[in-house]
């Protein structure tokens, strides 16, 4: 497998294992904003050795990573608003639309010709993301109507910013385009400090090493998908192998849950059936995509 396509799959496995502990840390009481912010600004850190990559600063062009860097913090905004106030099996379903949304965009603005196998895998993937959140309970959801918008909006921003890295990136280069980017979404982020419920200073002792360790996993994981389609394009595979992250986060919770208090391992049997049909679905995907 080319590294195209193999980053993308590495990411998506290393985002189910940040996701496992940063779940963990809110848990432990950290909270959906402050956590984004930490994981923002980490973020934003960990990026920042890619300057030594070198690549060119074109003055003509200094809007771009000023705008994608916006997208990026726009579409964090959005996604987190639906989390914190919808039901997350509402939320990664229709997060998992990305995919699809990619792949309209390189084919309408991009100029790219996708072949049949890659609409067919985002598809596939699209169904499988909601199969793999399926949580079987029968409580009534809130805010339906909303979590819904703000979810979708969430996906055209981030497949917005996806198209626009592939398309800017060359004319900077990887060591340029990239951290600067991810630099100015750090520094927006102090946006997300209003919606904290209690200050930094208030997270429990015990959650800090879970956050912070989650955070960086989270930071690198980010690289090696962002810089793939910085590099080498192919947004649309890309985003497919990348959605895989459903799928390793369902084994990584059966595997490893219970390290981390985790209480998804006890879910009953038609749930099991649900996420076995969303990952028979994802690998279906992956398949169509690799060949």
């Amino acid at each position: 497998m080319s590294l195209p396509l193999l980053l993308p799959l590495l990411a998506g496995i290393g985002y189910a294992a940040s996701a496992l502990v940063i779940k963990r840390a809110a848990e432990l009481g950290v909270g959906v904003w402050r956590t984004a912010f930490v994981a923002n600004v980490v973020g934003a850190l960990i990026f920042q050795p890619l300057w030594l990559l070198g690549g060119n600063l074109p003055a003509d062009r200094w809007w771009q990573p000023l705008v994608v860097g916006v997208l990026f913090t726009i579409g964090q905004w959005l996604s987190f608003t639906a989390i914190d106030r919808g039901d997350v099996s509402i939320v990664a379903p229709v997060l998992g639309l990305k995919i699809l949304l990619v792949a309209i965009l390189v084919t309408a603005f991009a100029g790219e010709r996708l072949r049949w196998q890659l609409w067919a895998a985002a598809v596939l993937a699209s169904l499988g993301i909601a199969l793999l959140n399926q949580s079987g309970g029968r409580a009534a959801h809130h805010n339906v109507g909303r979590t819904i918008l703000t979810a979708g909006l969430s996906a055209a921003v981030f497949a917005v910013f996806d198209v626009l890295v592939q398309q800017w990136s060359p004319a900077w280069g990887l060591g340029r385009f990239i951290p600067l980017v991810m630099g100015i979404s750090g520094v927006l982020s102090i946006a997300f400090v209003p919606r904290f419920r209690a200050p930094l200073s208030a997270i429990p002792r015990p959650a800090w090493p879970w956050l912070l360790i989650g955070s960086a996993a989270l930071g690198v994981q980010s690289i090696l998908f962002v810089s793939t389609v910085a590099k080498w394009g192919q947004a649309a595979p890309a985003n497919v192998l990348y959605s895989s992250r459903g799928l390793w986060t369902v084994l990584l919770v059966w595997a490893f849950g219970h390290w981390v208090k985790s209480r998804e391992q006890h879910l009953g049997r038609r749930v099991l059936t649900w996420r076995l049909s969303g990952a028979i679905l994802m690998m279906s995907a992956i398949v169509l995509v690799v060949l």
